[in-house]
């Protein structure tokens, strides 16, 4: 009975697992913020960051941007007001993909994910050496991506998203 009771255990903890739960951790905190336009304008929404194979894409609402110093943060939320989407390609991924007029055929997006909750912070201050120059800090706050397994993704290092600059 004992022998039983040993190959019953082995096989109860052999056979159980974590479900197979991936936690993606997405750091963009050190890539350079991207646009199509050769010149940031107060009517650019479309910004994003590349790292590989992955890419986070920003999409503002219109008007956020403006050539006025801002007496608060300027909140938008998402979604709703703006859009923030994380991809998953194939293989590594360039500008090129977001800015050309056909888009090229490889890499493929395996897995695009959604920003189902979360706040778009913009501070804009005059820039101190040009003073027709504005520059528009944009920042991520409490952002929540759900994959299509329903999987919450933590760990996301997307807070300071980046600054870009306009002119009067």
């Amino acid at each position: 009975m004992k022998n039983y009771l040993i190959l019953l255990l082995s096989l109860f903890l052999w056979a159980c697992n974590d479900g197979d739960l991936e936690i993606a951790s997405i750091d963009f905190d050190d890539i350079a913020l991207q646009t199509c336009e050769t010149t940031v304008t107060t009517g650019t929404t479309v910004f994003f960051k590349i790292n590989g194979d992955e890419s986070l894409i920003l999409d503002l609402q219109d008007g956020i941007l403006a050539n006025e110093e801002s007496q608060d943060t300027i909140v938008s939320s998402i979604p709703g007001q703006s859009t923030l989407v994380y991809r998953i390609f194939n293989g590594t991924v360039t500008k090129n993909y977001f800015c050309d007029a056909i888009p090229p055929a490889q890499p493929v997006v395996q897995e695009e994910i959604e920003a189902v909750s979360g706040e778009v912070l913009v501070n804009t201050m005059r820039n101190a050496s040009d003073t027709t120059q504005f520059d528009h800090t944009i920042l991520l706050r409490d952002v929540t991506l759900i994959n299509a397994q329903g999987e919450r993704i933590t760990d996301t290092s997307i807070d300071d998203f980046g600054t870009v600059s306009t002119k009067q």
